[in-house]
């Protein structure tokens, strides 16, 4: 069992990280608590842990002071550090003492999971390597083939070997490395997995590619290292069997980085080389195959500027437009996508994206939408960050729609008090109501039609008609002017009675005598 030790001055968080993990089924101990790094070192002296997982902002002696200190005496104490946000560039400091785990407060169970499994993995391997060094002492015939797969992943992954070694290791196992041309296959599994399909996956590889010159787990990584002597055509084809073998019984799918063909003795650039091209399953996808040819490295073109101005943007989600809005987006990402900028200056270009659009919500809306913002920095790909932006500027933009149809809606009541209210007035016109509510004209005319369907002038006249047929109900004897006098049409009577024959079929006199 692997003792942890959890530094942390917020009661809250060290509790619960405390009670959530289930530290036996890791292989881990949970030892302590320390509340800040001075309470820290006292444990460390007394109970030696292996893992210890430490805030980076805390009274006293922080989380980097912490890491200093135990790194000059503890070589063999991990670390998992949990930072803010706001804290994650002042965290890379860490990284020259060996840390290599950031957590983004709040962190999820399953990441802080995630981060220890890979620590304990670590070091059952450093273990298991320590041993079998051991072991090659006492009976180096015996594990002579193990002893060349170390060889060769301590070549890929760890080291470059001078020209010394190359010539004890050639004369050990009896072979010409440096006159072999091969190709590194590294092999990512996609989704949540167990540390087992790693070894599924290896085992795969090793039935498709007969013999292999080395085939290994490499963290989370498969790593496979061939000889350079299938076509593309074949090479492609046993690639893709791998996939379907694996993704048939497991139901997850492979991320595959194939290297440009070299020297053994390149090996670890050519690791470095997939390494570099795994990264850009941001742009292409998981579940790609991706080569040299797929992605661009740094200097071969010189990239032009993301020409990013969120007016438009932000012009339609004031508006409600959310069809303009989505297009908008949609142009964007198409953009970054063809760029391929650094994956961290994307994600800024993200982040500013996702600003402008949070802006434009109530505080409540804000908070909650900055909530999210740690998650969708986690996110894998390109295409994941676009769902996450179109889904949200989706939710504001159709709020803001919202919004105006209700500040719209009432505008337009509004109007209609007012004509009911001032109907008899002959100088009732669009301009005069609008002097009264402070608005321009043309806009009430247009909202005023798109609300009711019909123009002011016309909604006008309807209302007063409808006064005019509600009089005659009342008294059977009102004279033709006096009904234009008493419904807004002043002493034009001759207009009045055309209009009222127009809306009923009959002029006044006529009307008086329909039963």
């Amino acid at each position: 069992m692997y003792k942890v030790l959890l530094v942390d001055d917020e009661f809250m968080i060290s509790d619960g990280i405390s009670s959530v993990v289930n530290w036996s089924r890791l292989g881990t101990e949970l030892i302590g608590i320390a509340q800040d790094g001075l309470e820290a070192l006292a444990s460390i002296e007394r109970q030696r842990p292996d893992i210890i997982i430490s805030d980076i902002r805390m009274p006293g002696m922080d989380g980097l002071q912490l890491v200093e200190a135990v790194a000059e005496k503890y070589q063999h104490i991990s670390f998992i550090m949990l930072t803010g946000f706001t804290e994650f560039e002042y965290a890379k400091t860490a990284m020259q003492y060996g840390v290599k785990h950031y957590l983004l407060k709040p962190c999820s169970e399953e990441h802080l999971v995630q981060a220890i499994s890979e620590l304990v993995s670590e070091k059952r391997e450093l273990t298991d390597q320590e041993r079998f060094v051991q072991s090659i002492q006492y009976n180096l015939e015996r594990v002579l083939p193990h002893a060349k797969e170390y060889f060769l992943k301590e070549l890929v992954t760890n080291r470059t070997y001078g020209v010394k070694e190359w010539k004890y290791f050639e004369e050990l196992f009896d072979v010409q490395f440096q006159d072999q041309r091969v190709r590194l296959l590294l092999v990512e599994i996609e989704g949540d997995h167990e540390y087992l399909h790693l070894f599924a996956v290896k085992n795969i590889a090793e039935d498709i590619f007969h013999n292999p010159i080395l085939s290994a787990t490499v963290g989370r990584h498969v790593l496979l290292i061939m000889e350079d002597k299938l076509s593309e055509t074949q090479l492609f084809h046993n690639i893709d069997e791998i996939r379907a073998t694996f993704t048939r019984y497991y139901h997850d799918d492979l991320t595959i980085a194939l290297s440009e063909p070299g020297d053994l003795s390149q090996a670890r650039h050519l690791y470095m080389q997939t390494l570099v091209y795994l990264n850009y399953r941001f742009y292409l996808g998981e579940g790609s195959l991706i080569m040299e040819r797929d992605i661009y490295s740094p200097g071969e073109r010189i990239l032009p500027e993301f020409e990013y101005d969120p007016e438009r943007m932000v012009t339609a989600i004031k508006a409600g437009h959310w069809q303009e809005v989505g297009s908008e987006l949609n142009r964007m990402f198409q953009l970054l996508a063809s760029l391929r900028y650094d994956i961290s200056q994307t994600k800024s270009y993200l982040i500013q994206m996702f600003m402008e659009m949070i802006r434009l919500s109530g505080s409540a809306e804000m908070k909650r939408y900055m909530d999210q913002l740690p998650g969708m920095l986690e996110s894998s790909t390109l295409h994941s960050f676009q769902q996450f932006l179109l889904a949200v500027g989706k939710e504001i933009t159709l709020r803001r729609y919202e919004q105006h149809r209700s500040r719209q809606s009432q505008m337009v009541g509004s109007v209609k008090q007012l004509v009911e209210k001032r109907y008899k007035d002959e100088t009732l016109t669009l301009q005069s109501i609008a002097g009264e509510i402070y608005m321009n004209p043309d806009y009430i005319g247009k909202m005023f039609k798109k609300e009711t369907g019909e123009k002011f002038t016309n909604y006008v006249l309807s209302y007063r008609l409808r006064k005019a047929l509600e009089l005659l109900e009342q008294d059977g004897n009102c004279t033709v002017s006096s009904l234009a006098e008493q419904t807004g049409f002043g002493a034009n009577w001759p207009y009045f009675s055309k209009m009222f024959k127009k809306y009923t079929g009959f002029s006044p006199s006529e009307y008086k005598k329909v039963p």
